[in-house]
């Protein structure tokens, strides 16, 4: 089963509500390699916190870094360099681990496509490395159409595994142009939650299952 690899079109678009809503729907596993930034906790410690089945197990971070910025200013910061090969290492031991496990893994990008891990690679680079099929977050705001489109751009580019779009608020109507302009398909819109909880996530993740069920499914 290829594992989920869950990208936003930048930061701050959901992606951790997104994995939650995800991991439930799905009782899968969650890992983030990568956090950059917790001084008010990690994402995984939040997902802990939200995501209820006896199923899910939460992976710890291959990285994890004090500084609130891009990963590789912040592991420069503590004198670190982020290794790809490191992380696809920690991988193939969960997926090794798990391999007669029926549940997906569900792996939280860092920021969008194109931030930079390294001098040399990107969050896009290590996509393609795991073999991922990728959903992808986008929260409606001004200029997320500019930034979807080329978030969907970068996909093609790399021929990406697209399983579709979760959409996140509601700014004028632009989740049905990004679709047909980026020719990725819609699985669904969160709507907008001050401070998602656990309720919030179980009552989402019901209304997801079947949709990420096909989405998910299709064309493996």
């Amino acid at each position: 089963m290829k594992p989920i690899f869950i990208t936003g079109i930048g930061t701050g678009v959901g992606k951790t509500l997104v994995a939650a809503v995800v991991a439930t729907a799905l009782g899968g596993d969650y890992w983030k390699p990568v956090q950059a930034g917790y001084e008010l906790g990690t994402d995984s410690e939040w997902i802990k916190s939200v995501v209820q089945n006896r199923f899910s197990t939460i992976y710890p971070e291959v990285y994890k870094f004090k500084l609130a910025a891009s990963p590789h200013i912040a592991a420069a910061k503590e004198g670190v360099e982020i290794s790809i090969g490191t992380i696809i290492r920690q991988f193939r031991e969960i997926r090794d681990k798990h391999a007669n496990l029926n549940r997906p893994l569900v792996i939280e990008g860092a920021g969008g496509l194109l931030v930079p891990l390294n001098e040399k690679d990107f969050v896009i680079d290590l996509v393609e490395k795991l073999d991922a099929k990728v959903l992808l977050v986008s929260r409606n705001y001004l200029g997320s159409i500019n930034h979807s489109l080329l978030t969907a751009l970068a996909c093609k580019s790399r021929h990406l595994d697209v399983a579709g779009w979760v959409f996140n608020d509601r700014y004028l109507d632009y989740e049905e142009e990004i679709v047909r302009w980026s020719n990725f398909p819609k699985i669904g819109t969160l709507p907008f939650a001050e401070k998602p909880n656990r309720d919030f996530v179980r009552y989402q993740a019901e209304i997801f299952s079947p949709l990420l069920q096909e989405a998910i499914t299709k064309n493996i």
